[in-house]
């Protein structure tokens, strides 16, 4: 989303039109009017709407209609969506179902903006987008009232048009607590999401249409084992997350009905990510753990299960060997002795020089290329020669490719990219006057690159040279791919790259090989991250049930708060040389493309105690899981990963949907060999 522009909805006509005539279900009326003895003084309703309807399938037979209501509280307001009760147009659709969608009391301090939509035939629908990152539903105005609504949102808060889409009207942004919370985890915009359950203030309310509305304040108290916790009562503060199981499912659906009903192709992005603040997770290469840790908060450690619940025959395969199960459970693994091997295995040291040479003939030829990504899984490389064994791993260079072979493709990709790096640069002042997307896309690079990774003498100091390479490579790279173009988080994956391979065309096209397999976490619709994030609710279903519930029972299926993991693969997370050696594990593809799945489940197994131990709610785990920032042991973590792997087996292959990002296969640089077919 862009900067919106200094004019506010004067110059609309759905506005303008608003402004002179009324509506028959359009409610608006002064606190004295509305005050009674059942609202709180102040309270009012000051808009209402009778079949506003949600689609959460892709069949216009298959519909939940419901009441919008914006409810002024003092100095907030808050809009509310709750279903009519037993009035479903399909008998499929439980009373349960309905119930999910409701919409209670979300405050517009926590509105980032609306969408308006407006088909050439059909009804009009809007998406309401939060702060945060989540998107309701497309709301369908059947009987009108699209106008009326953004003309009263008008009246009680600050509402203008995006400069980028006339159709999308920004809402103030008053930044809570929580919102500053998920700021720095850098939670991406543009998520869907299905459901929000109340705030601290509620607006409760009988699905019965005959029943006066009522205001509650009293603050929700989730339930987990019987123990009760009061939230705070902070209106504009506290907002929870809920999402359905089937998060996926259900937006995908969305997006069908959106379509089908309409005849119309629609975009639920909404714009860039959020930038997180300058301060990074990463270091200097040549920096000690020590100086990382100065900065680190120190937590206790996480207490393991007691080892009585490991069966005797594994323990009995790991004499004398340290084994660290964390919170794992053995007991409900078929293949025991080959995952006590995995658990009580050190990891091996990274591949020397002398090593890597023995996988290469006389003319440089990788010999055996599967042994090759075996060997960096286990252990990595030693930095000195990374940039040869990346440029294999990531494509751009083939296996069975010589010396020779690789420096004459060299020089042919350094000019290819020379000529797309001329697109831009010959671009004249005048002309980028009329060019918006090279002047919004220029000015979101050059405020990354001096945020990104500046506590690594790499990228040090003021006018640093590697600075300025950043910004040409991402600027070149949004004109190589113009659609994807430059989203935050970039200059994250790019940063890496450019330290090992010292070479600007070559980390051009590293980088561009590493964005085939993860651009679809970029894509504005999203549905990379949101496949991604229901194979990680699927996989920790199938390997650690008693977590798996515990997110269920405290609304935390949507699994958001490992976003910035998979986003950036968990750069913000590990120091800098350990995630040049995570990224080099995972880019070998030695037991699964997606790998980095299993990750986020070692590492969430491994603090399950404390999670639920501490009766963590959706809130409280985003911030621990921020804090867990350069406290991740990588071998440990790496070892867990293998072995939930080999334990899921086809059953945690199945649980991830075809096409889930890194799925891309990049084998032997054959990505690298058409194009360089097509240059000669």
């Amino acid at each position: 989303m862009q900067e919106a522009e200094l004019h506010d909805l004067s110059d609309d006509a759905d506005y303008a039109a608003s402004q002179q005539q009324g509506s028959s279900s359009m409610m608006r009326c002064d606190s004295g009017k509305r005050s009674s003895s059942s609202e709180p003084e102040g309270a009012q309703i000051v808009y209402l709407k009778d079949n506003v309807t949600i689609h959460p399938t892709q069949f216009a037979s298959e519909r939940i209609s419901g009441r919008l209501k914006l409810i002024k509280q003092g100095s907030s307001l808050f809009m509310t969506w709750i279903p009519h009760k037993g009035q479903s147009t399909n008998a499929r659709l439980s009373e349960k179902d309905r119930n999910l969608y409701t919409i209670r009391s979300v405050p517009f301090a926590d509105v980032k903006s609306i969408r308006r939509h407006t088909p050439a035939f059909g009804w009009q629908y809007i998406i309401v987008l939060l702060s945060f990152g989540l998107a309701f539903p497309p709301l369908y105005f059947y009987n009108g009232g699209v106008r009326e609504f953004l003309a009263t949102v008008k009246q009680h808060v600050l509402l203008v048009r995006s400069a980028e889409d006339s159709n999308v009207f920004l809402v103030n942004d008053f930044q809570n607590p929580l919102q500053r919370t998920l700021s720095s985890l850098e939670i991406p915009r543009a998520v869907s999401a299905v459901s929000v359950p109340s705030t601290p203030v509620s607006v409760g309310e009988s699905t019965s249409q005959q029943n006066e509305e009522r205001i509650d304040v009293s603050a929700s108290v989730p339930q987990y084992n019987g123990r009760h916790r009061q939230k705070g009562h902070d209106p504009a503060r506290d907002i929870s997350i809920q999402v359905l199981e089937k998060f996926s499912l259900v937006t995908k659906f969305a997006r069908e009905t959106t379509s089908q009903l309409f005849r119309e192709t629609h975009n639920n992005g909404f714009g860039p990510l959020e930038r997180r603040n300058s301060n990074q997770s990463t270091l200097d290469y040549s920096h000690k753990p020590s100086d990382y840790d100065e900065d680190v908060p120190i937590r206790h450690p996480v207490e393991p299960d007691p080892l009585e619940k490991v069966p005797h025959r594994i323990l009995k395969h790991v004499d004398k060997v340290a084994i660290n199960v964390g919170t794992f459970e053995p007991n409900q693994f078929k293949d025991f002795d080959k995952l006590s091997l995995v658990w009580g295995k050190p990891r091996q040291p990274p591949m020397g020089l002398e090593e890597w040479t023995s996988f290469l003939d006389s003319e440089g030829r990788v010999v055996d290329p599967k042994a090759l990504r075996k060997r960096i899984f286990y252990g990595g490389v030693e930095h000195k020669f990374r940039k040869e064994v990346w440029a294999l791993l990531l494509g751009y260079h083939a296996y069975e490719s010589t010396y020779a072979e690789r420096e004459y493709q060299k020089s042919i990709k350094k000019t290819e990219y020379e000529t797309i790096k001329n697109q831009w640069q010959s671009i004249s002042h005048e002309q980028a006057k009329r060019f918006t997307k090279f002047r919004e896309r220029k000015g979101l690079i050059e405020k990354d690159v001096v945020r990104t990774d500046r506590s690594i003498s790499f990228y040090d100091g003021d006018d640093n040279p590697n600075v300025n390479l950043l910004h040409d490579i991402l600027l070149t790279y949004s004109f190589y791919n113009f659609d994807l173009g430059y989203c935050q988080g970039m200059s994250d994956l790019l940063s890496p790259i450019l330290f090992v391979m010292e070479d600007e065309s070559e980390s051009f096209w590293c980088f561009v090989a590493l964005m085939e397999r993860l651009g679809p976490n970029f894509n504005r619709d999203q549905n990379g991250m949101h496949s991604q994030l229901f194979a990680l609710s699927k996989l920790v279903e199938l390997l650690d049930i008693p977590l798996h519930n515990y997110f269920k029972q405290n609304d935390c299926l949507n699994y958001f708060f490992c976003f910035r993991w998979i986003l950036i693969q968990f750069k913000r997370e590990l120091e800098y040389e350990k995630t040049m050696r995570m990224w080099e594990v995972l880019w070998t593809h030695h037991l699964s493309e997606h790998l980095h799945l299993y990750v986020c489940v070692a590492i969430l197994k491994r603090y399950r105690s404390k999670i639920i131990g501490e009766q963590m709610d959706f809130d409280t785990l985003l911030k621990f899981i921020n804090e867990l920032s350069g406290q991740i042991d990588l071998d440990a973590t790496l070892r867990d990963a293998e072995a939930l792997c080999i334990c899921a087996g086809e059953n945690g292959a199945a649980c991830i949907p075809p096409g889930t990002p890194p799925s891309l296969p990049v084998e032997d640089g054959s990505f690298y060999n058409q194009q360089d077919d097509d240059a000669l």
